[in-house]
């Protein structure tokens, strides 16, 4: 029977096994199977027929140091440093970065939220934490971070849609569509978005934006939606031309301009505004050019009466 039994078949005054001269025999006494062993090795150790293997005196020894060099750089705050080091070290650097939904925000910008210093090291980079740098960018709405092992971090965003332009004073804005500003306005592709101007214009625009889009010839002309003191629009047309919308009545006024322009050329003549106001009127404001024509040929027509032959019977 392999079990460790100390006092069975031995005589009263029998010596049993002892540890460190402790005497380690009971009466009919069985060890549990785990400590077996670890008793055994103590056993020889105490009565010196144990020898530890070669360099086990080394091998503790280094041991011990580099476990108090890790409890030293833990408690440091150096541990992540070091893990970084090694494992990027052993082939976990990362090398690849994959944006993936960026059009109005630069790779570079989103790179540089990474925090990359070339031997970042995939195991120990934080995703979280870059995912929200990212998200700090103006025309960030939602990004994520993902890391591909062994070396590729794969960053997927969304962006803010862009709705206008808001001008207010010097300062040019692009903004979403319920007001929210985005980032100054940069050029290129943005120079296409609609044109505010004025205080209150922002939360005002889309429902105007909306009745203007019924009339596509009039939209494509427009260049600036002016908002006057936050109670009506002007619109500046690529012309030259303002038409003065009244305050009140904006879908009737706007029907009648583009009912005068397509039977009239209303927008197409050498004036300077328009102004529906008025309820019962439109006033046509010429240009000084226009004006001064119309002056000429005003003081022209009694001269040319003057002229005129008489007529003998």
């Amino acid at each position: 029977m392999s079990a460790l039994k100390w006092g069975q078949g031995k005589g009263k005054g029998a010596a049993g096994p002892a540890l460190f001269s402790l005497p380690l025999s009971f009466d009919h006494f069985v060890l549990p199977r785990v400590l077996r062993r670890p008793v055994r090795i103590l056993a020889r150790l105490g009565e010196g027929e144990f020898q530890a293997p070669r360099f086990s005196a080394a091998i503790v020894s280094a041991v011990l140091i580099a476990s108090s060099g890790a409890y030293g750089a833990y408690l440091g705050g150096h541990a992540d440093g070091i893990v970084q080091s090694i494992t990027a070290r052993t082939g976990f650097a990362v090398d690849q970065v994959k944006v993936v939904g960026n059009r109005q925000t630069s790779e570079i910008d989103i790179l540089d939220r990474l925090e990359l210093d070339g031997w970042t090291s995939l195991i120990g980079f934080d995703a979280e934490a870059a995912r929200e740098r990212i998200a700090t960018l103006p025309w960030i709405e939602v990004a994520a971070v993902r890391k591909v092992y062994p070396h590729t971090l794969e960053v997927r965003v969304e962006e803010r849609q862009a709705f206008a332009l808001w001008q207010q004073g010097s300062d040019l804005s692009v903004i979403e569509k319920d007001g929210a500003v985005i980032a100054p306005f940069s050029g290129g592709k943005q120079v296409l978005l609609p044109l505010l101007i004025g205080a209150g214009a922002p939360a005002k625009a889309p429902e105007f934006l909306a009745k203007i889009e019924k009339y596509p010839d009039l939209a494509t002309r427009i260049r600036g939606y002016v908002r006057v003191g936050d109670r009506r629009w002007d619109l500046k047309l690529d012309n030259g031309i303002t038409v003065k919308l009244p305050e009140d009545g904006e879908d009737q006024a706007l029907a009648e301009l583009v009912g005068m322009d397509h039977d009239k050329g209303l927008l197409s003549r050498d004036i300077a505004a328009v102004d529906m106001r008025l309820s019962d009127r439109l006033v046509v404001q010429l240009t000084p050019e226009a004006v001064t024509q119309r002056e000429a040929a005003l003081n022209e027509k009694p001269k040319a009466l003057k002229r005129k032959p008489e007529t003998k019977i």
